[in-house]
């Protein structure tokens, strides 16, 4: 029995840090997309299809996430959270992206 406790609390502070590292990609995704933001004429072609790749490629990493049975509610909010923000990026991205369609 005790094994299988190391086990699981090996598990939880891997994953734990899994959690972290993907909160620290998408902040700086975040960071990254606001700062180009501000530049004229952003969404060139080049520009449009590396920040959907990095979209998507995040996407299926946090999507892929199924919560452990023995997860704390704090981690249902952070990956709830998580997956709010990265909704809401893309969002904003869309509207960059369609207003400089229209131009």
């Amino acid at each position: 029995m005790k094994m299988q406790k190391e086990m699981e609390t090996d598990f939880e502070l891997g994953h734990r840090d899994y959690m972290k590292n993907l909160t620290e990609c998408l902040d700086k995704i975040e960071k990254d997309f606001e700062e180009s933001r501000q530049i004229d004429e952003i969404c060139n072609g080049e520009w449009c299809r590396a920040i959907e790749l990095s979209f998507d490629e995040f996407a299926k990493e946090l999507y892929s996430i199924s919560e452990p049975r023995w997860a704390a509610d704090d981690y249902s909010r952070t990956l709830r959270n998580m997956r709010r923000r990265l909704r809401d990026l893309y969002s904003r991205y869309k509207g960059v992206k369609d207003s400089h369609l229209v131009h």
